[in-house]
């Protein structure tokens, strides 16, 4: 059965990290920690920390960024709403979605409960992503393009194979996870621009933690769920996945962190509006125009790779993450996106509003199947006269693109600082990119707590 042996996968495979692959795992846990501490203050992730810490379980595992804990679960949830809220977090193009928002809640909350070190973690981490980039190649893209949201149902599986690796479950316990995370996975892309995107993330960490500790404890769930009738692959795809058999022979030598590899986000918003966001600031630098210039800014993307892009006229800075009109239009007024582009009130300023009727969004005619991170947007601006125009067919963030290191560190201390202040922020990603030879995960964890007496929940 395909199901048990992407399970002995996850649970004897790639004890020996590559290089490469363990450098990835490090990157993306320490990009995820910063982007969750930004997230804290947030009403969404305040919201899923109340109902964390409300449950009452017992609080063994941390709520990041404040002194609160819970279960395991709840605090993988809490964790994992916070890690996407703002939509600074990466993607996977395999996986047609975000992998560490759902899978580094899960590796810490376990991963601390458990005493696990952090190299423990890093392959926790990488054994997951590489299973979910697998099943996400398996399942196909018209499971998104029907209004699945890929970072959610597929993710259900990655967290259950990182809860499972850590609590060391066997292949038959693993199969068995699986078989209960099947008939939790679920998330609608109708929801985006809404608190429940990032509800998807949480969601799916705990469904992973949940359904890993039920197989752990005997609870009984069909094993092969990835093979035949009525299995998961057959009843959420559409028949246009890649064949899962090819798939599994090539776990841990075709590693999905190098190819595709894990993009990571410059702007705090839908990879839809990445490539957009790209050229439109090239543009910008070689030919000098701003706001006052522009008659039009049209964006042009192939078919279906603006799908996530749900809101013309977004009202909240939640909304906003998904609307070409109003990152194109931000990105003239701002020099750039950062997280206080996308505040409600950054959504209402006037000179923004009236850009945002300027910008023109168009279908281009292709063949194929395209996404946020896969294909190509043209750019056109219309300025003082003068026409100009390019086509984007990289993704920023991509590894043909790539954040330069500096960037990369600016990005975490942004966002950490926001919840730590710059100095611990520093220390913080100091201990992050150590995490291969950390003990005990934990003193990472416990490097993210706030300065003080108990923070609220």
């Amino acid at each position: 059965m395909l199901t048990g042996k992407l399970a002995a996968f996850a649970t004897t495979g790639a004890d020996a990290l590559p290089a490469p692959i363990l450098a990835a795992a490090r990157d993306a846990i320490t990009d995820t920690i910063g982007v969750t501490l930004a997230g804290v203050s947030e009403e969404t992730a305040a919201i899923a920390r109340r109902w964390a810490c409300e449950a009452g379980a017992r609080p063994v595992s941390s709520i990041l960024g404040t002194d609160a804990g819970s279960s395991p679960s709840e605090a993988a949830f809490a964790n994992g709403v916070a890690a996407h809220v703002l939509d600074f977090d990466d993607s996977l193009p395999s996986m047609r979605g975000h992998p560490s928002a759902t899978l580094v809640p899960v590796v810490l909350a376990v991963g601390e409960a458990e005493g696990a070190s952090g190299r423990d973690v890093l392959a926790a981490y990488a054994v997951a992503l590489e299973i979910g980039g697998k099943l996400g190649r398996a399942i196909g893209h018209h499971h998104y393009l029907r209004g699945w949201h890929s970072t959610a149902t597929i993710g259900a599986f990655t967290a259950t194979a990182a809860a499972a690796r850590l609590w060391r479950l066997d292949a038959d316990a693993v199969a068995t996870a699986w078989g209960i995370a099947a008939s939790m996975a679920s998330g609608l892309v109708r929801n985006f621009g809404t608190m429940t995107k990032s509800f998807h993330t949480g969601h799916a960490a705990r469904v992973g933690i949940t359904a890993a500790w039920m197989a752990r404890n005997g609870f009984s769930a069909d094993p092969a769920i990835f093979d035949g009738d009525n299995g998961f692959l057959q009843t959420y795809g559409f028949g246009d996945g890649e064949d899962l058999a090819t798939l599994v022979d090539e776990l841990g030598s075709k590693w999905e962190a190098e190819r595709p590899g894990i993009f990571v986000k410059g702007w705090p918003c839908c990879y839809c509006n990445h490539r957009a966001i790209g050229g439109l600031l090239q543009l910008m630098a070689a030919n000098g125009f701003g706001a006052d210039d522009i008659e039009e800014i049209a964006v042009g993307f192939a078919p279906g790779s603006d799908r996530a892009l749900i809101k013309s006229d977004p009202q909240t800075g939640l909304e906003a993450k998904f609307s070409i009109e109003y990152a194109a239009a931000a990105t003239v007024l701002d020099g750039t996106l950062t997280l206080d582009s996308f505040t409600d009130e950054a959504v209402h300023r006037p000179a923004v509003r009236a850009l945002m009727k300027r910008v023109r969004r168009y279908q281009v005619p292709a063949e194929g199947v395209f996404s946020g991170v896969v294909g190509f947007t043209d750019v056109t601006v219309k300025a003082g006269g003068s026409t100009f125009e390019m086509r984007v067919d990289r993704v920023p963030g991509s590894p043909d693109w790539k954040l330069s290191d500096d960037e990369r560190r600016a990005k975490f201390l942004d966002c950490a600082g926001r919840a730590l202040g710059e100095d611990r922020a520093r220390d913080l990603f100091g201990l992050a990119r150590d995490l291969d030879a950390l003990p005990h995960v934990a003193e990472l964890i416990r490097a993210t707590r706030p300065a003080g007496g108990r923070s609220e929940a």
